[in-house]
């Protein structure tokens, strides 16, 4: 007993439609938000160590760490290592040269935290130009 004797079976379809849209917009998003993952840092631009270039400048306080933390201003050993007693030994050191070159000299194994204390020291003190020691590689 078929009561539905004209009608066919449908075969199922897939609308392709919908899915481009769908797949277009995950494009478009991804497009968008690469674009903007770029990777910002700063620029900077390394010295180059060579021994023949070092000339001995009236104008520079030396500022040295070792390895065990000790800083040492033009060859005098601070009792403190604190932010503050380094800003006061480098006026003392300065006198009264006008904006002298601060030359950091640390040791490889120096910690990082005790060249950040100096150069904020030296910013504390209003001294803009600081500059890194290094030496050549043995031949």
């Amino acid at each position: 007993m078929n009561f539905q004797r004209g009608r066919g079976f449908d075969e199922p379809e897939i609308n392709l439609i919908p899915l481009i849209d769908v797949l277009l917009v995950i494009i478009i998003f991804l497009m968008l938000t690469t674009t903007y993952a770029k990777f910002s840092g700063l620029e900077i631009n390394l010295p180059t160590a060579d021994a023949g270039q070092h000339a001995e400048q009236p104008n520079e306080v030396d500022v040295a760490v070792t390895a065990a933390g000790q800083v040492l201003i033009d060859k005098t050993p601070l009792a403190a290592a604190d932010v503050r007693s380094i800003s006061e030994a480098l006026r003392r050191a300065a006198g009264d040269r006008p904006d002298p070159l601060i030359v950091i000299n640390a040791d490889a194994k120096a910690t990082h935290q005790s060249v950040i204390d100096i150069m904020q020291a030296a910013q504390a003190a209003g001294y803009a130009h600081i500059s890194f020691a290094t030496q050549s590689p043995p031949q």
